[in-house]
């Protein structure tokens, strides 16, 4: 199968067939072996009984249906799981991505042997205030953090390789930072391809503007385990080992300079009147606890992590 066209949605039924029906319509005319796998965020309109209805009459489409709403990573990590095309394109169900570019994409995975191409919405229909202003100033921060040089990197419209959406592991709210994972993971042929962005036509938007708050954690989150994910005694041993020794030493100095006022007969204070002497039990106190912190970081990584993070409670067309 060439083409696995993943679709993450919440709330969406007035969109769905017009989006179905524009897809096939551009597999079709490039003659495209090809699957559609919708995935229902929790939905609590018709939406999947839209999906149901078209995967009734057409083998090609798939749906997912979680028992409630989890999030786009979420909904994205399912359809990975499923895909079984050998290019995998993702797009939204708000009619704002057009399949028209999906050919484009479909060859500079399979002829320029790209391992992810990112769209890029340079012309965009949303509210400058609200979404285009914020979302250059995250970009900029994200492409500083990461090194990957994209303008977009929450457009919804990628294609990827398919051994790397097997590789990696897409969770919390990372959705946005797929292109990191997949450069962490050590596929770094990756491109951006201007893509046209349509007005919604239908419903409004179920992004606020708090996502570009929880963005930018978890770009620190992304930045974080990136640099340090596998070893985590680096960062915190160090500063646990760094902050006792600061600590340890200054104890000492108090210590030794107490002895030596009082074997000359100076004049001294008592140890626990000297502000150093708390200085310097914080600093080793907070050093043993960036220590046990970094300890318990690579005990963690030892253990497995929790896959079950979404419950579906239907599918269609899946085997």
């Amino acid at each position: 199968m060439q083409l696995s066209i993943i679709i993450p949605l919440l709330n969406e039924d007035e969109s769905l067939t017009e989006l179905y029906n524009w897809i096939v319509s551009v597999m079709q005319s490039n003659s495209y072996s090809y699957e559609i796998i919708f995935i229902d965020d929790g939905s609590t309109d018709d939406s999947w009984e839209i999906i149901s209805g078209l995967s009734d009459l057409h083998t090609g489409v798939k749906g997912i249906r979680f028992n409630r709403n989890y999030g786009k990573s979420q909904a994205l990590h399912a359809g990975f799981l499923a895909a079984q095309g050998d290019v995998i394109i993702t797009m939204d169900a708000d009619l704002q991505d057009n399949p028209e570019e999906i050919p484009e994409l479909y060859n500079l995975i399979t002829k320029e042997k790209y391992d992810l191409v990112s769209g890029w919405k340079r012309k965009r229909y949303d509210s400058v205030i609200a979404k285009n202003l914020p979302s250059k100033l995250f970009n900029a921060a994200a492409r500083k953090t990461s090194g990957v040089q994209l303008h977009d990197f929450n457009c919804g419209l990628k294609a990827y390789k398919k051994e790397v959406i097997k590789n990696i592991d897409v969770y919390g709210e990372m959705h946005r930072y797929i292109p990191v994972l997949a450069k962490n993971a050590g596929y770094y042929k990756i491109t951006e391809k201007e893509v046209k962005h349509q007005a919604r036509k239908y419903g409004k938007t179920k992004f606020g503007m708090d996502r570009f708050i929880n963005g930018f954690l978890d770009l620190i989150s992304i930045w974080f385990l990136s640099k340090f994910g596998k070893r985590p005694m680096h960062l915190f041993g160090a500063l646990g080992v760094l902050m006792f020794f600061f600590g340890f030493s200054a104890a000492g100095w108090i210590g030794l300079s107490k002895l030596y006022k009082m074997y000359h007969g100076l004049p001294n204070i008592l140890v626990t009147s000297n502000p150093w002497f708390y200085i310097s039990l914080i600093l080793m106190v907070i050093g043993t606890q960036f220590f046990l912190a970094g300890f318990l970081g690579e005990l963690i990584l030892r253990s497995k992590r929790d896959k079950d993070r979404y419950r579906i409670s239907k599918t269609k067309g899946l085997n």
